[in-house]
């Protein structure tokens, strides 16, 4: 998909549960409602791999890209696919997300990172979920920030990594931390796509245009098939005229950009966090479950 629009707008996509006041109106009066279409079932595979590698990235905290990048892993899952999370935050909230208690384990990605007789194989976990595996991560991997800036290649670390077992999983998804630094750029310099997820909140909105210079000049200098494969809406509440006009402003910069999926507020996703379980899981019919297995028919269908 291609970016269209001023840079300083940014992208979203669409709600899941119709307002209670809006009624029938509501395709009219919610911008993002409106731009709600069904998808088919993907169709199942015969065989698995390789992956296709897809950083999860905003520099801004508290946006949804942990939650995201668990609940697109999970429905990925349900749909047949073998997806591998990697967990490239030192505060490791993807792992506490899926109930891994991190901070006690003796090997994490900074191990597969700078350790060249480790592999992701040596330190990736099964999670509940068949099918969906983690790398897991701690308060160790800051230091990997430091000591990735004297090797050789720095920026191609993960790549490097992530080729032992690749072809083993349909997908890889990047939880990345919420900055641009060099973890941030190993990440885009091994993926394919990008998915943004940006809050439905005008402050959201002004880093955005920081983070497209980032990718475009990693696509220009490291990584020549990085594309953005959509900005995704997150904390999306249509009962607010804010959060209709930034989705507004953010459709009007970035057009198909956006992802037509929606995530909306609800107090199900804290929830999942402290069950240590996807919402596809925790609250299977819930408004949350639905929406990532919409997002993951889109992603299927890029």
């Amino acid at each position: 998909m291609a970016i269209r629009g001023d840079a300083a707008g940014q992208a979203f996509a669409l709600p899941t549960d119709p307002e209670p006041e809006m009624g029938a109106a509501a395709s009219r009066l919610d911008p993002a409602r409106a731009r709600m279409r069904r998808l088919p079932d993907p169709k199942p595979l015969t065989q698995h791999g390789p992956a296709r590698i897809i950083a999860m990235c905003n520099q801004k905290g508290g946006v949804g890209k942990t939650t995201s990048t668990i609940n697109l892993g999970a429905a990925l899952v349900e749909y047949g696919r073998k997806v591998l999370l990697i967990d490239l935050d030192p505060q490791g909230a993807l792992s506490v997300g899926l109930g891994v208690p991190a901070q006690n384990l003796d090997r994490t990605i900074y191990n597969a990172l700078m350790e060249r007789r480790t592999s992701l194989k040596d330190v990736r976990v099964s999670t509940d979920i068949p099918g969906l595996d983690l790398v897991p991560s701690n308060i160790d991997l800051s230091a990997a920030e430091v000591q990735l800036v004297s090797e050789v290649a720095r920026e191609q670390t993960l790549m490097r990594v992530l080729a032992d077992v690749r072809d083993e999983y349909d997908y890889i998804l990047i939880d990345c931390q919420p900055s641009l630094g060099l973890l941030t750029v190993n990440a885009l310099t091994a993926a394919q796509g990008v998915v943004i997820p940006l809050e439905c909140e005008f402050f959201s909105l002004r880093g955005v245009a920081l983070l497209v210079d980032t990718i475009e000049k990693v696509k220009e200098r490291l990584n020549p098939e990085l594309e953005i494969s959509g900005i995704l809406a997150t904390m999306y509440d249509a009962r607010t005229v804010h959060c209709r006009e930034v989705f507004s402003r953010v459709v009007e910069a970035f057009g198909d950009t956006v992802f037509r999926t929606v995530i909306q507020r609800t107090v199900r996703f804290p929830e999942t966090t402290v069950a240590g379980q996807p919402i596809t899981t925790w609250a299977p019919t819930s408004s949350g479950a639905s929406a990532y297995r919409d997002l993951a028919k889109e992603v299927l269908a890029l």
